[in-house]
């Protein structure tokens, strides 16, 4: 009787065999994700070594050890922001002379593109980053087109030719007003005003009025407007494509003054 009384009584602990078991999974489990966290950051570290190098071949942050020094002695060793006409191996250009180049062009502009202009299909002014040469859509494209229409390529061309006379760089820049816009060939206004921004820079090498190494081509979409899109004439001032014309500005990135701004901007250039 005693013998079956004790086979025929019931384990109340065994789900500590199953406890265990999962424990020990679950310890298993963290130990792997802590040697992946492990291996992301050395290569992390990997990846930072490898881009400060190359930085270094090329003499970008050559002098960055500098900055380590006193505050003081940053500021004194750091040159003032110099605007420098582009392209490599031609010397500085004062910042009198850009603002005299740029208006020089404005006026010619104005000139050549005086009907453009009293049509209010093209508007020339400065901008804070430089000269800013706006077409409006209604003077150069379909709604809902990039191709520029053939009765506006003379006057791109003259735009290409007082282009052509400066050594600048040139950010051609694409804007829509806030209409959505889903097409077959554009799924929002990002790939429309990318568009129509790339046709003209393609033109302009076309033309070979800009070497390629100056000149580059951005869509803005609708989120750069130059005036309200609440009326049907503040919409079509903003479905343009402007062509900015910038300066360039030569910085030491190893030694650059703490509060500097590593803009291009010719209105920020002082006079040398």
């Amino acid at each position: 009787m005693t013998d079956r009384g004790h086979k025929g009584r019931v384990n109340h602990e065994r789900w500590l065999v199953s406890y265990a078991d999962f424990i020990t999974l679950l310890f298993a489990f963290f130990v792997v994700m802590y040697a992946f966290a492990k291996a992301d950051q050395r290569k992390q570290a990997q990846v930072s070594e490898a881009i400060d190098t190359a930085f270094r071949s090329f003499g970008v942050l050559s002098n960055a050890k500098k900055q380590a020094a006193p505050e003081q002695t940053v500021h004194a060793a750091s040159p003032p922001l110099q605007p420098a006409a582009a392209i490599a191996g031609e010397s500085l250009v004062p910042a009198s002379k850009v603002r005299a180049d740029l208006e020089r062009m404005r006026q010619d502009l104005e000139q050549s593109l005086a009907t453009q202009i009293a049509n209010h299909t093209v508007s020339v002014q400065m901008g804070p980053d430089g000269l800013v040469i706006s077409l409006r859509e209604a003077g150069f494209f379909d709604s809902g087109s990039a191709v520029p229409h053939p009765g506006a390529i003379l006057t791109l061309k003259r735009v290409a030719n007082s282009l052509s006379t400066l050594p600048y760089e040139i950010r051609v820049e694409g804007h829509t007003d806030n209409v959505p816009i889903h097409t077959a060939q554009f799924d929002s206004n990002w790939e429309l005003s990318s568009a129509r921004a790339t046709a003209i820079a393609r033109l302009f090498l076309t033309l070979h009025a800009v070497p390629p190494e100056r000149i580059c081509a951005a869509g803005y979409a609708e989120y750069h407007p130059v005036a309200s899109n609440a009326t049907p004439e503040g919409r079509a001032m903003n479905r343009r494509v402007d062509l900015v014309i910038l300066p360039r500005v030569h910085i030491d990135l190893g030694v650059v003054p703490e509060g500097a701004h590593l803009e291009g901007s010719w209105s920020r250039i002082t006079d040398q």
